[in-house]
């Protein structure tokens, strides 16, 4: 009898990992799951090339992440002897956390191959150029942020957007009702 209990409540790998996920969790696209999107950008500058960056981080900011506490409606980008830096970025100290906590604005350095700096150094010094990030999410476990080269919008080119996405809206609207 004991012949038949080895095996027993073991289920082959290929079976227990084929489809199975936890129900709680929902399935994510392209294995992004987003913190904090700075709407504000897109409003106010032209966004030509995007990055993606890694960030340095503490653990505490990692977990007050995953939670979805930052603010990227204030932050930019500044490269300054050969590294590059997050700055003005607000991630919320951790509620759970113990007397250590970060400071919420401090500066993060960004991860970014030497080649990519050396881009980036060249095209912000260009007139009206600047870094600044528009997304912040976590790919694979690990804390991405996407910067944008932008150029600052004029007022009327702000009213423009505003108006060519109005004119869409209604366009839909009419296509809907037939």
């Amino acid at each position: 009898m004991p012949d038949k209990d080895v095996n027993r409540g073991v289920v082959p790998r290929t079976a227990a990992r084929s489809g199975t996920r936890r129900a709680d969790v929902p399935p994510q696209r392209d294995g992004r799951k987003e913190v904090a999107t700075n709407r504000r950008a897109f409003h106010d500058y032209f966004i030509d090339e995007t990055y993606e960056a890694g960030l340095q981080l503490l653990g505490t900011e990692v977990k007050s992440l995953r939670g979805g506490r930052a603010n990227l409606r204030d932050g930019f980008v500044r490269v300054e002897n050969n590294e590059a830096w997050l700055e003005d970025v607000h991630i919320s100290p951790y509620a759970e956390a113990s007397v250590a906590q970060h400071e919420p604005k401090r500066r993060r350095k960004l991860l970014l191959h030497r080649g990519e700096i050396a881009s980036l150094i060249g095209k912000v010094r260009q007139k009206g150029y600047t870094l600044i990030p528009l997304r912040l999410y976590f790919v694979r476990n690990r804390a991405k942020v996407e910067i944008g080269l932008a150029r600052g919008k004029r007022q009327y080119d702000k009213r423009q957007t505003i108006a060519a996405a109005d004119a869409k809206r209604e366009m839909e609207r009419a296509i809907r009702r037939g």
